[in-house]
């Protein structure tokens, strides 16, 4: 199923291209009115200083753990670091904006105060306030640089702040009975804009099995770049799954929740040929709009050939086995 914000990354206008529009803009003389007009429009599309598009996103999330220690099994990658201010200027968060300039509509969006439940098919639920979850994994906090792969077929590579899944698992104790869990993010209408559209499965759920959610590169992130999360990646907590496509790391979670059977999400309810409840990267299996076979690096537009599982699979092959 075709949806008005499924924008292949065919489709997609390079930086270099759109400066190389203003420039030509510029020297053929079209009118001063007329390049100004199109380069600001361009400039607002594409563009914005870096700090505007870094301070758009921040918030009064306390900063006091930040940053972590870096986790030596995950520092170093096959490819740099993307520059903080192109992961941020590009992204995708659909409560906002179908567009990905998402950091221009997220002003009413305000991730403190914020709670976390935990529920479901667990032997001690709980609710966490965002400070009482930041100090009471403060011990299991860690920086850990990351592979992230859309399915739209643009990557980056990010350092990632936060703690393993596993480890709030372990707090609540699953039941036996547990299979599945759900993540559900919020739902604020009057701060989300396109949530007000209840034609769509708002809020946004996602889901894994036990045993992926359980595995040591499941990560719940609360900061990037050694500082909290912007609002546009996901404030004040996210997932991030690194072997799966990125509409899997569900971004600011309010609820997690255990349960026996799979859950419906948002992407697989939506458009279940396009967006499968999997979603691990696999460059063999094409989106039936565009292939997966290479990724293009935000900030760079590099173009890299896709690892299968996003080059983790010696990780998680075996869950998949």
């Amino acid at each position: 199923m075709a949806n008005p914000w499924d924008l292949p990354p065919r489709e997609v206008t390079p930086e270099s291209v759109v400066l190389s529009r203003r420039r030509w803009l510029a020297r053929v003389g079209l009118g001063g009115g007329l390049a100004a007009a199109s380069a600001g429009g361009l400039w607002w599309w594409y563009g914005g200083r870096d700090d505007d598009v870094l301070n758009a996103g921040r918030d009064a999330v306390p900063t006091d753990l930040f940053p972590a220690v870096g986790n030596p099994s995950f520092l170093d990658l096959d490819r740099p670091l993307s520059a903080e201010a192109s992961a941020a200027r590009y992204c995708n968060f659909y409560e906002f904006s179908t567009t990905k300039q998402v950091w221009r509509w997220i002003a009413p969006f305000h991730p403190v105060p914020w709670t976390l439940e935990v529920s479901g098919l667990v032997a001690k639920p709980r609710t966490f306030d965002l400070d009482d979850l930041l100090h009471t994994f403060a011990s299991d906090l860690e920086e850990r640089a990351y592979r992230h792969r859309c399915v739209e077929a643009w990557a980056m590579a990010v350092p990632w702040t936060g703690f393993p899944l596993s480890a709030l698992l372990r707090r609540v104790e699953p039941l036996p009975s547990a299979r599945f869990v759900r993540f559900t993010t919020f739902d604020r209408p009057s701060e989300a804009s396109r949530q007000a559209n209840r034609s769509e499965p708002w809020p946004y759920t996602e889901g894994l099995t036990l045993a992926e959610a359980g595995n040591e590169l499941a990560f719940l992130a609360v900061g990037m770049y050694g500082h909290p999360l912007l609002k546009q990646h996901g404030a004040p907590v996210r997932l991030v799954v690194p072997w799966k496509y990125g509409f899997k790391s569900a971004k600011s979670l309010a609820r997690i929740e255990l349960t026996a059977s799979r859950p419906a999400t948002f992407w697989n309810t939506l458009g279940p040929n396009e967006y499968d409840f999997t979603a691990n990267v696999n460059p063999a299996v094409p989106h039936p709009r565009w292939s997966q076979a290479s990724e293009r690096m935000l900030g760079t537009d590099e173009r890299r050939p896709t690892q299968p599982y996003n080059g983790y699979g010696e990780w998680v092959a075996r869950l998949y086995s």
